[in-house]
């Protein structure tokens, strides 16, 4: 196993869930449940589950496409969702 990749997947997906919906969606139901076992699985189970279908996912296209394109690919994405943030920040502030 690659001890290197494995630590930089870990860190980039800890960071990226670090105060995101699902998370405070987790405290909410912690919170408010009888069960935060149960929260705990159900969240944990369905973590590990939606990465492991971007990970075919991503295995499936880089079959198709080279790494420089899905990587252009991506920082486009990237920045095409921080301009629609930007704009739409930008728009609300001219309305008030």
């Amino acid at each position: 196993m690659n001890w290197q990749l494995f630590g930089l997947t870990f860190m980039t997906v800890f960071l990226a869930e670090l105060g995101d919906k699902s998370q405070l969606a987790a405290i909410a139901l912690g919170g408010s449940s009888k069960s935060p076992r149960a929260v705990f699985l159900g969240s944990i189970t369905a973590l590990i589950l939606a990465s492991f279908l971007g990970v075919i996912a991503g295995g499936s296209i880089a079959q198709f496409f080279p790494p420089k394109l899905l990587k252009a690919l991506a920082a486009l994405g990237f920045a095409l969702l921080a301009l629609k943030i930007l704009w739409s920040s930008l728009l609300e502030e001219t309305e008030t």
